[in-house]
């Protein structure tokens, strides 16, 4: 045979193949709503290739009632059938769906440990099988499932169904439905055991959200899971239980109405040939090892755990209209030694700010909550009248609550040698602080709801041998928040002040400017503050801005932005003007996280009658 020959017989190969599984279409007429998309979809099924047309016909009627027996409805009548095309491609039925069978007798019941357990009583009291209701197939299955699965998640490991029936008597229009679990106890944890770990087994108990003798909880072991991730001492961790011998284990939840009843004259009752009896669920039980003896009641943890890579190395490249391309360079070390210490670097550069920071951190007892924090770092700035060498140490102390909020309760020291304006200086500062802030989004990359707090109080004084005494606080906040799915709006307003009688030792960096990308738009990068005698920046000792922004989508992952920012730093609360900009906006969610660009018009400078700002990077 030719390649040609064979390329025909293929291709007349294939299309007998699609032809003998061609799927049936049907127009149905005497149903309406869930009945008919069932029976529409039980004869999608039939592969019409495979029948004839007499056996076709009694495959139509079948399927017609096996799916209209799960809405209650027993004897159906198809009164007109009609195929369209040779071989069918499309049915057309006329039926008429008989009397629909109603709950007459329901009797639920739980047994053993759980029947006092409130989760299995309102499953019961949630279900939507009610006796005088019509009967719904899925509602009993649901019910089912939902039962086994508690008995999964909550320890009852030998639970198990010992009676399960659905009677139904079209002839009555009657279902009687009869469903008890019995329970038996229920199965506390044990002891926890740990392999691979390269951190101390001390310190990874400490992260446990429950102890050994706890009645068991699924839900734990996955919070446990998520605390050994977000540790990021691991690359790869699984928190399973061992149930190997722990009766039951599982309940066949899966198994299907129509596996557990059967047609007896005019009576459909439990079907003898099929098991009942309970299997286990791969998803559910993911190990079954360590054999336990019946009466012990304890079901070991097993951790498997793999080390996260000892050094982490990241590169990003970014654009901003406040300081123009930006280059930043990571470094992090997230275990040092078998207590779970861990190291950053970070670098960053721009044209106007160079930056290098390190932080060292020692988890306590609680490793992921309570910590020790050394922070150092140097920063060279050189932006429109300030020049500015520092090196800074910082020791903290950190605390993150149940709420969300983390506190921070710190002493830095700080040098700096700077020019700002006509005045230089070096200074040496040494003042405590104490931070509380609260991030909290969703969707992190665009966030569609989120905000972001912080408040913060400093104390420096001369008493201590500090160049300047000075009380200094912070804050901020910023809100989103959508409005349907098309509708974003985004809201921001920063504060502070500093008390001081050395103002002139105060360096640039603790100064308040106002202006920029994330703070008014239409003024340049912290353009906005008090002047000096020869008209250069001197930064101010109050701030307000605010900004409110309303965003649309356009198509897909394109936004248009309308704003308006005010603000300024001044020297004495409140100024008599603020600096206002407003504008127009387009955003795009890219894969690397949201581009903004922004035209933004300033009402209160004269020399410029508009700005753009251009950035890439998230808002929190």
């Amino acid at each position: 045979m030719t390649y040609r020959g064979v390329g025909c017989f293929a291709t007349l190969l294939s299309l007998g193949l699609a032809q003998s599984v061609h799927a049936l279409d049907s127009r149905i007429e005497g149903l309406d709503g869930a009945v008919e998309d069932n029976v529409k979809i039980y004869l999608q099924g039939i592969e019409v290739g495979q029948y004839s047309r007499s056996r076709l016909e009694n495959q139509v009627r079948k399927q017609t009632r096996e799916a209209m027996r799960a809405y209650g409805y027993y004897e159906p009548t198809i009164t007109d059938m009609t195929f369209v095309e040779d071989p069918p491609e499309r049915v057309e039925l006329t039926i008429d769906p008989g009397p629909r069978v109603k709950i007459t007798v329901l009797d639920l019941a739980i047994k053993g440990d759980a029947q006092d357990d409130k989760a299995f009583t309102q499953a019961l009291k949630d279900t939507k099988l009610k006796k005088g209701r019509p009967l719904l197939h899925k509602r009993y299955d649901s019910l089912k499932s939902r039962l086994a699965g508690l008995s999964l998640q909550r320890g009852y490991f030998d639970s198990r169904f010992t009676d399960q029936r659905m009677e139904v008597r079209p002839w009555e229009e009657s279902a009687r439905i009869y469903l008890t679990l019995d329970s038996g106890p229920r199965y506390r944890f044990g002891e926890v055991y740990y392999h691979g770990s390269q951190i101390d087994e001390k310190r990874l108990r400490q992260m446990l959200p429950f102890k050994p003798g706890d009645l068991y909880l699924a839900e734990e072991l996955a919070e446990y899971n998520q605390r050994l991730s977000q540790s990021n001492w691991f690359s790869a961790m699984a928190v399973r239980p061992q149930l190997g011998g722990a009766g039951n284990l599982a309940l066949s939840s899966q198994t299907n109405w129509y596996d557990q009843t059967a047609l007896e004259g005019d009576a459909v009752r439990s079907r003898p040939d099929i098991s009942i009896e309970p299997r286990i669920s791969q998803s559910a039980l993911i190990s079954a090892s360590n054999l336990q003896a019946p009466e012990d009641l304890a079901v070991p943890i097993d951790v498997q755990l793999t080390p996260a890579a000892r050094h982490n190395f990241e590169i990003g490249v970014g654009y901003a209209t406040d300081v123009g391309p930006r280059l930043h360079f990571s470094w992090e070390q997230p275990w040092l030694n078998s207590d779970g210490d861990s190291l950053n670097h970070d670098l960053f550069l721009s044209g106007p700010e160079q930056r290098f920071t390190g932080e060292y951190i020692i988890p306590l007892e609680d490793p992921l909550k309570d910590s020790y924090r050394l922070q150092y770092g140097f920063r060279s700035k050189d932006d429109n009248d300030t020049q500015s060498l520092e090196a800074a140490v910082e020791l903290a102390r950190r605390w993150e609550f149940d709420n969300g909020w983390i506190q921070s309760l710190y002493l830095r020291t700080l040098y700096e040698d700077f020019t700002q304006g006509e005045q230089e200086d070096k200074v040496l500062l040494y003042y405590p602080g104490i931070s509380w802030t609260r991030v909290r989004t969703r969707n992190p990359r665009f966030p569609t709801w989120g905000d972001r707090q912080r408040l913060a109080l400093e104390y420096s004084d001369t008493f201590w041998g500090s160049d300047a005494t000075f009380f200094r606080t912070t804050a901020d906040t910023q809100w989103i928040r959508m409005v349907g799915d098309d509708h974003r709006f985004v809201g921001r307003m920063g504060l502070g002040a500093i008390s001081t009688e050395d103002f002139d030792k105060i360096p640039p960096s603790l100064r308040f400017f106002a202006g920029g990308d994330s703070s008014v738009r239409g003024y340049s990068y912290e353009s906005l503050a008090p002047r000096d005698d020869s008209g250069k920046l001197r930064g101010g000792q109050q701030l307000f801005t605010a900004s409110v922004e309303a965003q649309r989508r356009i198509t897909g992952d394109w936004w248009g932005a309308a704003f308006v920012d005010t603000g300024d730093a001044f020297d004495d609360w409140w100024p008599n003007e603020l600096n206002t900009g407003a504008g127009l906006g387009v955003r795009w969610v890219s894969p690397v996280g949201p581009i903004r660009f922004d035209i933004a018009h300033p009402f209160d400078d004269e020399d410029n009658s508009w700005r753009i700002h251009f950035a890439i990077g998230p808002e929190f």
